[in-house]
């Protein structure tokens, strides 16, 4: 909630969880209790460019027992003689105050720690990708041979069909060939019963002329 005009926390709703809290280039000048009562595992808290002026101010910090890094950078407390001293002092919780410790040590930055734990999420999520792949291939290949063990047979069970059917319309054509030809050779009888027939007749009408 950086720049957008912020005097009070009154209205500041419940946030059990929240551990960062950025509150600044605002106008707060007091009521910091609230965030104890609100916010009470907050670990990082910036307040700096606010209109904090006095020690009194900051003291209601002390029930965040967890806090560990306070930023009042661009405050007018900030001019208070024995700034840091007194602050490390009053707020013995925290480690770091606008970004350095008692030692004037550097803060780790913020996002970088994000970044590594980001890190070390994204390390966990590619080993549980790395090792499921073994149990899955394997599951994945049985499934193919089971399908193509099954379209074998179906292909085999086809391919029989087809045979069989071939086969049996070559019954059929030879069936229909001996009709065929069993009709032709009737007809083959037929002509030469007739032929037979007219040679009879021939005879006969030749034999009636001689006794003529």
């Amino acid at each position: 909630m950086a720049n957008v005009e912020l005097s009070s926390l009154t209205r500041l709703p419940s946030l059990n969880k929240l551990r960062k809290l950025k509150l600044s280039d605002n106008v707060i000048s007091g009521g910091l209790e609230i965030l104890a009562e609100k916010c009470p595992n907050l670990t990082y808290l910036n307040l700096s460019g606010n209109k904090i002026k006095d020690l009194s101010t900051v003291e209601a910090l002390q029930n965040l027992k967890n806090l560990k890094s306070l930023d009042l950078f661009n405050c007018e407390i900030t001019n208070l003689e024995d700034y840091r001293e007194s602050i490390f002092e009053l707020l013995q919780q925290i480690t770091y105050l606008d970004g350095f410790d008692q030692e004037d040590n550097e803060a780790p930055d913020s996002e970088e720690e994000d970044d590594e734990d980001g890190d070390e999420d994204d390390e966990d999520e590619e080993e549980d990708e790395a090792g499921l792949p073994e149990g899955y291939e394997e599951e994945e290949e049985e499934e193919e041979e089971d399908e193509d063990e099954a379209g074998s047979e179906l292909g085999e069970g086809e391919e029989e069909v087809g045979l069989s059917y071939l086969m049996k319309e070559e019954i059929q054509d030879e069936e229909d060939d001996d009709d065929y030809v069993e009709e032709g050779e009737e007809e083959e009888e037929e002509e030469e019963g007739l032929r037979g027939q007219k040679r009879k007749r021939d005879a006969e009408d030749d034999g009636e002329e001689e006794d003529d």
